[in-house]
C-alpha cells in the first residue's frame, strides 16, 4: 500500500513541475526571442510482481503475476528553437534576427542555431535571441539588461546614439553611412547544449566549437531593423496543457487520498478487538 502512496506522490510532483514549467511560458509570451519549453517525461523501471504461498505456479506454470509501474517524473525542459513571429516596432535599436539555411547534424537531424554574441556582466560570452537592443550613456550598443552585444572581432560596439542603421547582413552604419561594425551572429552547432541562465542569456555546454555565421557559406540569415522577434510561446495549446497537467494533478490526489483513508482504517479499525 505504501508503494501506492510513493507513485501518485511521483505523479504529483511531476505534474507540479510540468505546471511551473508551462507557468514560465506564459510569463514569458511577451518577452522577445524567447523560446517556449517542452518537457519530458519518463517512468521508473517498473517491478516484476511474483506470487508467494499459492497454487498460481501449479495451474499457470509461473511464479510472475506481471509488472507494477513505479511512478513518472519529468526528466528534462528542452526548448523549442522554431523561429518566431516578427513584430514592427519602428525602433532602430530593436533587430531581429531571420533564420534561414543552417547546417543539419546528419547523425541527430538537429538543426544549428543563430544566436547574437553578448559579454556579460562577468565579461564572459553569453548567446540571446533578444534583439530589443538599446544604447547605453556611453553609446554601446547592449540588451535591454544592459550587457554589450558584440561584433566579429570579439569587441563591444559603439555606435554613438540611436541614429544608425542596419543592413540585412548585419553591417551598422552612421548617419552619415560610414561603417561602424559588423554585428556578429554565431551558429551553434548543437543548440540542445544551451542552458537557460536568465535575462534571455544562455550559455553554452556542447563540445563542438561555436563559429561566426557572417560570411559561411552554408549559413543563410537576415536582420531587420525595427522588428523583434517575438516568443514562440502558443497560448491556446500552452493553457491547454496547463489544464491537462492540472487534472492529472488531481486525479493522483485523489488516488493518494483514498490511500490515506485505507492506512487510517487499517489503524483505526482493523485492529480494534470487540
Amino acid at each position: 500500500m505504501l508503494r501506492g502512496l510513493y507513485t501518485a506522490g511521483a505523479g504529483m510532483i511531476a505534474q507540479q513541475r510540468r505546471q511551473e514549467m508551462l507557468s514560465n511560458n506564459i510569463a514569458n509570451i511577451n518577452t522577445p526571442g524567447y523560446k517556449t519549453e517542452q518537457s519530458s517525461m519518463r517512468a521508473f523501471p517498473n517491478m516484476l510482481i511474483k506470487a508467494l504461498g499459492t497454487d498460481h505456479i501449479q495451474r499457470f506454470g509461473s511464479s510472475m503475476v506481471g509488472e507494477l509501474t513505479t511512478g513518472v517524473y519529468m526528466q528534462e525542459n528542452t526548448p523549442n528553437f522554431r523561429q518566431g513571429d516578427l513584430q514592427e516596432t519602428m525602433n532602430t535599436t530593436d533587430i531581429a534576427l531571420l533564420q534561414g539555411l543552417v547546417p543539419v547534424d546528419e547523425a541527430t537531424g538537429q538543426e544549428a542555431m543563430l544566436m547574437y554574441i553578448v559579454e556579460n556582466a562577468d565579461g564572459d560570452i553569453r548567446y540571446t535571441r533578444n534583439g530589443s537592443f538599446t544604447v547605453d550613456g556611453s553609446g554601446f550598443l547592449t540588451t535591454s539588461q544592459g550587457y554589450y552585444v558584440l561584433d566579429n572581432n570579439g569587441d563591444r560596439i559603439n555606435v554613438g546614439g540611436e541614429d544608425f542603421t542596419v543592413t540585412m547582413e548585419g553591417q551598422i552604419l552612421s548617419a552619415d553611412e560610414q561603417l561602424i561594425a559588423q554585428l556578429d551572429v554565431a551558429l551553434i552547432p548543437d543548440p540542445t547544449q544551451l542552458v537557460k541562465e536568465g535575462n534571455g542569456l544562455l550559455r553554452y555546454d556542447g563540445e563542438n566549437a561555436v563559429v561566426s555565421a557572417v560570411g559561411n557559406g552554408d549559413v543563410i540569415f537576415q536582420l531587420q531593423q525595427g522588428f523583434i522577434e517575438r516568443s514562440n510561446v502558443d497560448a491556446a495549446q500552452t493553457m491547454t496543457e496547463m489544464m491537462t497537467a492540472l487534472r492529472s494533478f488531481e486525479a493522483n490526489q485523489r488516488v493518494l487520498q483514498a490511500y490515506d483513508r485505507s492506512l487510517e482504517r487499517a489503524v483505526n479499525e482493523v485492529g480494534k478487538i470487540g
